[in-house]
């Protein structure tokens, strides 16, 4: 049945103008806006709705993960952005961690405090 349906993820924000400004000029992803709801629009045409909800809570695991070539570039000019990372233990001074047999990941929220990622893959 939905074989052939091009399925798309969401998630939820308490505040969507904040939401706009960090992914469109903070992470710089092309987005738009319809319904009072953002659709972020990812590389490989992929398509992630964020969506108002007054009652929001922060998702406790990652929504998106952003694969970047070189982490300590990617790390850096998003701190340059004002973007926080999260420093767990066995994170670096910028807050990449590296082991667990994982690649190298940083981790971040956006203002409604969801989970999102810089990682290299491949």
């Amino acid at each position: 049945m939905f074989k052939n349906t091009k399925a798309f993820s969401g998630f939820s924000v308490d505040d969507t103008d904040r939401a706009a400004q960090f992914y469109g000029e903070t992470l710089g992803l092309d987005l738009s806006q319809e319904n009072g709801m953002l659709i972020l629009h990812l590389a490989g045409d992929r398509d992630v709705l964020v969506y108002p909800k007054p009652n929001h809570e922060p998702s406790t695991c990652t929504l998106l993960n952003f694969p970047v070539p070189d982490i300590e570039a990617a790390v850096d000019e998003l701190a340059s952005r004002g973007v926080e990372f999260i420093h767990y233990e066995g994170a670096d001074a910028r807050g990449v961690h590296r082991g667990n047999g994982g690649p190298p990941i940083a981790w971040f929220r956006d203002p409604a405090g969801n989970f999102l990622s810089v990682l290299v893959t491949g």
